[in-house]
C-alpha cells in the first residue's frame, strides 16, 4: 500500500507555496483502489471511507448534492483537509477501512463502533478445522473478529475471494480430526471447485488447516508482502526437498494474492450456494419433526435400479449420527422379481433386510428411508407387516417435489428447502442413489464383458 496526497503537501510546504483546498487536492488523487481519510482544521481524522477509484469517490463529496444530502450534509462543512493511501485491490481497501476505523474511531464513523448490526468477519479459533463466518452477531470468546466492516455484500463478496486463495472452510459442521468416521463424509460443491480443504472429509490434517488459517489472518492483519516473502520461501524449501505437489499450491497462492485486483467486482465473487449439512442439526430436526423420544443415531436407506435387460438392483446405504457408514452398506440382485416391478422389488428388499437383522440379534435403524413416493412406502410397509416386524420409523422421500411420506399420513409433509433435517435426508436418499448406480454400472461391465 501506498500513500498518496500526504507528500503532495510535503512539497507544497517545501515550495512555500499555500496547500491546496479540499476541492482542488481530491483532483491530483489516483484512480486506484484505496481509502480517503477526511481531516477537520485541528488535523483530526473525523471520516474513513474506502473507494475503488479514489479521485472519483473522494470528489463526490464537494458537489452540490453531497452538500445537502442528509447523509454527508454535517460532514462536509467540517472537511477542512483530506488525504488517501492506495491499495492493490478493493480487498485491501476493504481491509484497511474497517482496521482505521477499529483505529481511529472517527467522529462521522460512530455508527459502526456501538452497532452491533454491522457485519463482521468472524474466526472460530476453538475447533480442531476453524471456520471462517460473516455475522452481525459476534461471539465474546473462543473467535478473532475482524471489522465491522460498512457493507455485507462486498464483506461477502471477499470471502468468497479469500476462500479462492486459503480454501478454508464457511460450514457449521462439528468436525473431529480424531472421529474417522469423518473419511466417509461426503464434501460440499466448495471442495470440487477447489474453494475449500474439505476437513469434513479429513482430507487436510488439522496442522495444515490451522497453517492456512495463520496465513489468512496475517493477511487480514495487513501483513500480505510478508506473507508474500514466506510463500516464496516456502515454495522453494518444498522444491528442494521434491515436494512438488505442495510447491505447485503454493505458487497458486502466490499467483493469487499477486492478482488480487477486483476494483468493483467483488459482488461476482459471493461462493457458490450450498447448503451444509451439520449432522447433529439435522438428526435433531429428525427427532423433532416425527415426535422421537430420542434423537435417532442410525439411518438406513434403499433404493431401486433396473439394468438393461430387465435386470433390477438395490443398495441400502447407513448413516450413524448423521455420518455414512461405509461398512454397513449393503448390495442386493432382486431374485423373485421378474420385469420391471419397483414395488414388488422394494417389498423383496425390505423383507430380506429386516429378516436378516431379526435373524442376527440386531438392532433396526432408528429411521428407514425409502427413496419414492407413496407407492413405495406402502410396499416397505407391507413387506414388514408380511413378516411380522414392527416396522422402526420408516418414510420416503418422493425427489420431485422433495416431500415426504409417512404411513397413516395422507398429506406428505413439506420441509423447508433449508431445513437441516430434510437436507440430511436428501444426503441418505442420494447416497443410496449413487451407490445403487454403481452396482448398476458394476454389472453392465461384467455383462458387457460376458
Amino acid at each position: 500500500m501506498t500513500q498518496g496526497s500526504p507528500q503532495q503537501t510535503d512539497a507544497a510546504a517545501e515550495s512555500g507555496s499555500e496547500p491546496l483546498p479540499p476541492r482542488e487536492k481530491v483532483k491530483t488523487f489516483p484512480t486506484t483502489p484505496g481509502v480517503y481519510l477526511m481531516k477537520d482544521a485541528q488535523g483530526r481524522v473525523i471520516y474513513v471511507g474506502k473507494a475503488v477509484n479514489l479521485r472519483s469517490r473522494a470528489s463526490s463529496y464537494f458537489t452540490s448534492a453531497a452538500a445537502v444530502d442528509r447523509r454527508t450534509a454535517d460532514l462536509v462543512p467540517e472537511i477542512a483537509d483530506l488525504d488517501c493511501i492506495e491499495t492493490d485491490s478493493e480487498v485491501d481497501a476493504l481491509l484497511l477501512e474497517a482496521r482505521l476505523i477499529k483505529d481511529i474511531q472517527p467522529r462521522f464513523n460512530s455508527e459502526l463502533k456501538d452497532d452491533k448490526t454491522f457485519p463482521y468477519l468472524q474466526i472460530v479459533t476453538g475447533e480442531d478445522f476453524p471456520r471462517v463466518e460473516f455475522t452481525r452477531k459476534p461471539r465474546e470468546k473462543g473467535v478473532k473478529l475482524y471489522g465491522p466492516f460498512t457493507s455485507a455484500k462486498q464483506l461477502r463478496g471477499t470471502i468468497g475471494v479469500l476462500q479462492k486463495i486459503f480454501r478454508f472452510r464457511t460450514c457449521t459442521l462439528d468436525i473431529d480430526e480424531d472421529d474417522e468416521r469423518w473419511r466417509w463424509f461426503r464434501p460440499c460443491l466448495l471442495a470440487s471447485i477447489k474453494q475449500c480443504t474439505a476437513p469434513c472429509n479429513l482430507r487436510i490434517s488439522k496442522d495444515e488447516y490451522r497453517e492456512d488459517i495463520r496465513r489468512l489472518r496475517m493477511f487480514l492483519d495487513g501483513g500480505k508482502a510478508r506473507l508474500l516473502k514466506e510463500l516464496q520461501k516456502q515454495m522453494q524449501e518444498a522444491s528442494r526437498e521434491l515436494k512438488f505437489e505442495k510447491a505447485a499450491r503454493l505458487r497458486d497462492e502466490i499467483k493469487a494474492l499477486e492478482s488480487l485486483n477486483l476494483r468493483g467486482n467483488l459482488d461476482e465473487h459471493v461462493q457458490p450456494e450450498v447448503f451444509y449439512i451439520d449432522p447433529k442439526k439435522g438428526l435433531k430436526g429428525l427427532q423433532r419433526i416425527f415426535g422421537l423420544a430420542e434423537m435417532p443415531r442410525v439411518i438406513e436407506g434403499v433404493d431401486i435400479a433396473h439394468l438393461q435387460g430387465g435386470e433390477t438392483v438395490a443398495s441400502l446405504v447407513q448413516f450413524i449420527d448423521g455420518l455414512p457408514f461405509k461398512h454397513g452398506y449393503k448390495r442386493y440382485r432382486i431374485r423373485t422379481v421378474e420385469g420391471v416391478d419397483d414395488f414388488a422389488s422394494m417389498r423383496e428388499v425390505v423383507s430380506r433386510r429386516f429378516r436378516r437383522l431379526q435373524q442376527e440379534g440386531e438392532q433396526f435403524p432408528d429411521v428407514f428411508l425409502v427413496d419414492g413416493g407413496k407407492g413405495q412406502l406402502n410396499a416397505a410397509v407391507s413387506a414388514l407387516k408380511a413378516i411380522d416386524i414392527t416396522p422402526p420409523l420408516i418414510i420416503s422421500l418422493a425427489k420431485r417435489e422433495e416431500e415426504i411420506f409417512v404411513p397413516g399420513e395422507s398429506e406428505p409433509k413439506r420441509l423447508s428447502r433449508h431445513a437441516y433435517a430434510l437436507r440430511l435426508l436428501q444426503y441418505v436418499r442420494d447416497e443410496s442413489h449413487r451407490f445403487a448406480q454403481a452396482y448398476h454400472h458394476v454389472l453392465r461391465r461384467k455383462s458387457t464383458f460376458e
